[in-house]
């Protein structure tokens, strides 16, 4: 079993303590977000957890629980986001450049294949040039290139719930060039530059297909191989092998104008104040009748093939 931890709310940076005490406890409890009365009792052993993949735009919160985790034998990597964005777009996001030393700092505990660099999603307007991104690609990659090995980019994606004169759809033209520059950058900083679920084939530009939570990778740092499934439940294009996401909507305080996981602040600040670290559920308590399915799951691991 993958956990995903999450793509649905930044876990490291908001709700760590509830996640280790979640470790510790040894199981966790999760909603159905498309039925909120199916409950599932997830196991977190070590024995049947082979891997975790941490979503986050600021892994501060959870570099102090580092060591414990190593300590209980967990198998983890990052996917860290890290964009050229102000207070416009990310709200409540910490100065970039401590954000971006937090990155170097993670990268140096646990090594660069399990921080993985996502500068998506990329937005072009009056203000986030073209050239403006060119700049800042260039100098991620100078600071970054030695604490990572692969970059992620994604053009964003115009969600009906956006509602934000700042974000436009990126022109074919915009993105051809951006796309260009990305892969001859990343290249010359010793990055394998991979695009997440775009539709126009970016490979002429050096950009693979994406796989973020990724077979290969996973089975890199396990040191073994598995028997994993496509994930059927993501995007068209997604790469991604199965996981179970243990996150929450409308819990990230993020406040990224181009989230597709939040309805409203109102409602993800209401939704916030109600968490209990010592709960079962990231959000909100079992009601009394409430039903609990233990959700089978086990290792995918085949053998243990160590892995050059």
């Amino acid at each position: 079993m993958i956990l995903s931890a999450s793509r649905r709310t930044d876990i490291p940076c908001y709700y760590s303590q509830w996640f280790m005490n979640r470790i510790r406890a040894g199981f966790l409890l999760t909603r159905n977000p498309m039925n909120h009365a199916q409950l599932s009792r997830i196991t977190l052993s070590p024995d049947v957890v082979d891997c975790i993949v941490f979503w986050t735009k600021d892994a501060a919160n959870i570099l102090p629980h580092i060591d414990e985790l190593d300590g209980r034998c967990y198998k983890y990597y990052f996917q860290f986001t890290l964009t050229p964005y102000g207070k416009d777009i990310e709200l409540n996001l910490r100065p970039k450049a401590e954000i971006e030393d937090t990155f170097t700092v993670l990268s140096g505990r646990i090594g660069r294949e399990r921080v993985v660099w996502r500068y998506d999603p990329i937005i072009v307007n009056e203000a986030l040039t073209v050239n403006y991104h060119k700049a800042e690609f260039l100098r991620l990659c100078r600071k970054l290139s030695s604490f990572t090995d692969t970059v992620v980019i994604s053009f964003v994606d115009m969600y009906p719930k956006l509602k934000s004169d700042v974000i436009r759809p990126v022109t074919t033209d915009e993105m051809m060039e951006l796309s260009e520059y990305i892969g001859k950058t990343a290249k010359e900083y010793g990055l394998r530059a991979v695009a997440c679920c775009e539709k126009d084939n970016l490979t002429k530009y050096g950009i693979e297909r994406s796989s973020c939570i990724d077979r290969k990778r996973i089975g890199k740092i396990c040191g073994c191989t598995f028997d994993f499934k496509p994930d059927k439940n993501q995007r068209d294009g997604c790469g991604c092998v199965e996981s179970i996401d243990i996150g929450a909507y409308n819990t990230c305080l993020n406040g990224c104008i181009y989230c597709y996981a939040n309805d409203s602040f109102t409602t993800t600040l209401r939704r916030h104040e109600s968490h209990n670290p010592e709960s079962e559920l990231l959000i909100g308590t079992v009601v009394d009748g409430e039903k609990i399915t233990d959700r089978k799951v086990k290792s995918n691991k085949e053998e243990r093939i160590m892995l050059l």
